[in-house]
Formats: structure tokens, sequence, C-alpha cells
């Protein structure tokens, strides 16, 4: 039997391409393992193709007034609400995540478009009369031209969307190189924008692997470089695009630790460690992958834990009753696989194996169930590594203080929780925890559009202030952190992305 299979192509200058590409990439439905299209890569000569159309619209665009461009974008929101159900099915088609949590990305990515919507108030400079004797001084904000964006596979939508829309309101040019894991998102959002009323040529996608990436790093046509991905990838990419005298800002990996102290609500730890640990098959930046229980409470926090997974269903992303889908691609799947075994090899205690978990769905699917493994400890490659998967590890401390020690020693700094009902220890650990992004009972602290996202150590390259390094802190209202999950799902837990952090 055959499968017809979509052709995806690169977007310059306001239309898809029509030229023949020399390297393909397949997407598949990581739901079924089967391949439901065929991407174009780029070689340098699309890349140099797609920058000489932002060039080529840069002039016009820099110059239109900034009515001229909010009403491009109130235009591209409106077009982007009204189809945010299609956009989050075409999301579930190719990464896996299920639907709920797809509208979560969309809307995560909606918050930037209107946020940047206000570029009139944004974009404003400032002046000073008589700054010295008969001087006045004035400050004014210009485009810089051509900027690049590289964006991961786990949120194909919302990270691009991180981005572009506040480039495009003040008046740059853009080009997307999406994942090619994933890729049909970002020309679902180049058509929004022409039928939007945006220029050709302000916003074009180019597809493909690292010889797209290498390309627009060192092309001198393009002025700064946004990324997000792995630490070694990040660190990369800052360091090229600086080479060439860009602007760059890389962000990196993460180990995400949740440090629950004895004085915590255990239902309320033990459903966010869930949430935030399983959530989008763990394929999150933010996700949490590391929980640090302050015994005594860690026999009790692991069987809560162990109780709510088996309630877990795995199935399709486009099934209603789904709370995790697949994984994003089979060779993934079986990295994070691997995983499983090294930790039962260094010591540590596996809980909840996820190849054992039950899956509703197609056999041939990328799946790996949640996982759950205890007394986990530095050095043992579970706990090490970014495992960018649903492996949730247990770390056994006797203090706050060996667990605040344990967060500061790990490289990555991107976001952190504390679970506790002592408000001392939560101003204390809010000042004290070295990572950018902080929760005082809210497991993913991820900030709306006014607020930076960002985190420290090697999860961030090239956003540091020149003074000290910017953070994010979150607080609850008492438990109504519990409400910001959308649409809760049985057993009254919901695993999507949350849409009011």
């Amino acid at each position: 039997m055959t499968t017809s299979t979509s052709h995806i192509t690169h977007w310059i200058a306001g239309r898809a391409w029509t030229g023949t590409a020399e390297r393909h990439g397949d997407v598949y439905d990581p739901a079924t393992g089967r391949v439901t299209g065929r991407v174009d890569f780029a070689g340098p000569d699309v890349v140099d193709e797609a920058v000489d159309a932002a060039t080529a619209a840069f002039g016009g665009w820099r110059d239109a007034s900034v009515a001229r461009r909010t009403g491009v974008l109130f235009a591209f929101r409106e077009l982007l609400h009204a189809r945010r159900d299609e956009l989050a099915a075409l999301i579930v088609s190719e990464h896996g995540k299920v639907h709920s949590d797809a509208l979560g990305e969309v809307a995560r990515g909606l918050e930037v478009v209107e946020y940047a919507c206000g570029i009139p108030q944004l974009a404003r400079g400032a002046y000073t009369e008589q700054a010295s004797t008969d001087i006045d001084v004035y400050s004014l904000r210009q485009p810089l031209g051509p900027v690049a964006i590289v964006s991961p596979f786990n949120f194909p939508a919302m990270v691009p969307m991180w981005f572009f829309p506040l480039a495009i309101a003040t008046g740059n040019t853009v080009i997307v190189k999406p994942s090619e894991k994933d890729p049909s998102a970002a020309n679902f959002l180049a058509a929004l924008w022409r039928e939007a009323g945006l220029p050709d040529g302000v916003f074009n996608v180019v597809h493909g692997d690292r010889a797209a990436v290498d390309r627009l790093l060192e092309h001198p046509g393009v002025k700064a470089v946004s990324f997000v991905g792995s630490t070694p990838v990040a660190r990369s990419v800052y360091e090229a695009g600086t080479r060439h005298g860009k602007r760059v800002q890389a962000l990196g990996g993460a180990k995400n630790h949740m440090l629950v102290l004895p004085d915590a609500d255990l239902d309320l730890a033990a459903d966010a460690a869930v949430n935030a640990g399983y959530g989008a098959a763990g394929e999150r930046c933010m996700a949490v992958s590391v929980l640090v229980a302050v015994d005594p409470v860690g026999d009790d926090l692991v069987a809560r834990i162990k109780q709510r997974i088996a309630t877990l269903t795995v199935g399709p992303g486009s099934a209603p009753g789904s709370a995790m889908g697949p994984l994003v691609t089979g060779a993934h799947r079986d990295k994070v696989t691997g995983y499983l075994d090294s930790g039962t090899a260094d010591g540590a205690v596996l809980v909840a194996d996820g190849r054992k978990h039950a899956v509703d769905g197609d056999p041939g699917g990328f799946w790996l169930g949640p996982t759950l493994f205890d007394h986990v400890r530095p050095g043992m490659s579970v706990y090490d590594d970014e495992i960018f998967g649903p492996v949730l590890s247990v770390v056994r401390v006797p203090s706050y203080d060996a667990g605040l020690e344990l967060i500061n020693a790990n490289p990555y700094g991107n976001g952190t929780a504390l679970f506790t009902c002592d408000g001392g220890a939560a101003r204390r650990f809010q000042r004290e925890v070295e990572v950018g992004m902080v929760g005082i009972n809210v497991p993913i602290p991820v900030p709306v559009a006014y607020y930076s996202f960002g985190g420290w150590k090697s999860s961030l390259f090239g956003d540091a202030h020149a003074y000290g390094e910017d953070g994010v802190r979150f607080f609850t209202r008492g438990k109504a952190v519990t409400q910001r999950w959308p649409d809760p799902s049985h057993a009254g837990l919901n695993l999507g992305f949350p849409t009011n952090s």
C-alpha cells in the first residue's frame, strides 16, 4: 500500500519556492511512525535567495509608518486566533503533542503577537531638555535589517513567535529556519502573514539542517540571530554568529530541578511533578526533570507520583482521551529509552518503566510512557544529561541547604521550583538559587510576553546584562496554581502547556 506524502518547501519573497532541492528530509507522524511529508533542504544558494529577499524588503518595511506596521500585526493576530485549532492540529500531526498542549503553545505565541501590537508605545525613544548647558539629548530605536531565527522542534509555533512579532513590529525583516522534524507550522504562519498584508520578503522560511544554519551565521546580510536548542549547539551558534559580527541570543538546554520541602502540600507537589515532568512527553526546555525531595518526604512523594503515572493515558495527540503523546522521532525515542538501561546500570531505582506503560495507539508510533527513577545521584547519566523525554529523576537530600547546593552546582540554570508552605523559605530560595526563572509552588515558571524568558549559566548565551543577570520569579496565590492548567483531564491531571503562568 502506498501513502501520499506532502511536499514542504521554502517560503521566500511571499510565495512557496519553485526550485528543485538537491537534498530532502522525511517528516513523520509520530503517532504512527509513518512518513507523511518530504521537506526540501536549503543549501547556501537558497539561503542567499532568502536573505536577498529580506534585504530587498527591508528598506520599504523600515520606512513604513508605525501605524501601518501595527495594522498588519493586528490583522495577523486576528487570523491566527481564528485559525488556532488548525495550527494546533498541524503541530499534533508532526510533533505528536496532545491537542490541548498544542493549543496552549499557540496561545503563548499569541501573547507575544498581542504584545507586539503595542509597538507604538514600546518602541518610543526618550528626550531630555538641558541635559547639559544648552544641550538637549534624545534617544531613538532603529531596526537592524534582516534577522534570522533558528527554532527547535519542541515548539514549532511558539518559539518562532517569541521573536518574529517584535522583530517585524520594529521594522526588521525575518528569515526563519525551523526544525526539519516538524517544519509545516512555519509555512502556515508565513501564509497568514501574507493574508494579513505583510509585504513580500519581510517574512521568509528556509528549511534544512546544519548547512542552512551555517550559511545564516556567516552571511554578511544577516544582522542578528536568535536560537533555541541544546547547550552545545547554542554555544556553537553564539560563537559563530558573534565571530561574523552579528548580535546573537542563544538559549540552550536545561536540567530543571523541583525542590520539595517537608512542609509542602505533597498532593500539589506530586500533581506538579507529573504535569511538568511528562507534559509534551518531556520534550520541553522547561520540563521538570529532577525532583529533589528533602527527606523524610521522599518515600511518600515517590508513591504519590507512581500512583498518578498509572492513570495517564498515552496515545495519539489527536485522541481526546490522551494525556501524553509520542516522542517526535524514532531515533529520539530510542535515545531516550537508552537512559533507562544506563540509569539502572548506574544504580538508580527504576520505579516506573515507560517501556511497559500501556499505549492506546498504533504500535508503530514512537512511544515511551512516563518513567520514574528514584535514588538518583549526580554523576549518573540520567542526572547529568538533558534527556528531553518523559523521564523524571528523584534525588534525596537531607535538608534545604543540601537541595539548594545541588541546584546551584548544576551547570544549567533555566528554571527551578520550590514547593513549601513557608514564606521565609520561599523568599530565601528566590534570592539564593542561581537559576534564571524560579517558581514558588509553580512547577513551570514561564513568563508572559512582557517579562524576559531566559536562563543563567549554560542555559543562555549572549543575553546577560552588563551588571548582573536578569531573572523572573513566580509565586502562587495559595493553591490557585492548579487552575492554571487548561481543560482538566481524567484523574485530575492535565499535562498541557500552561496558558497563564
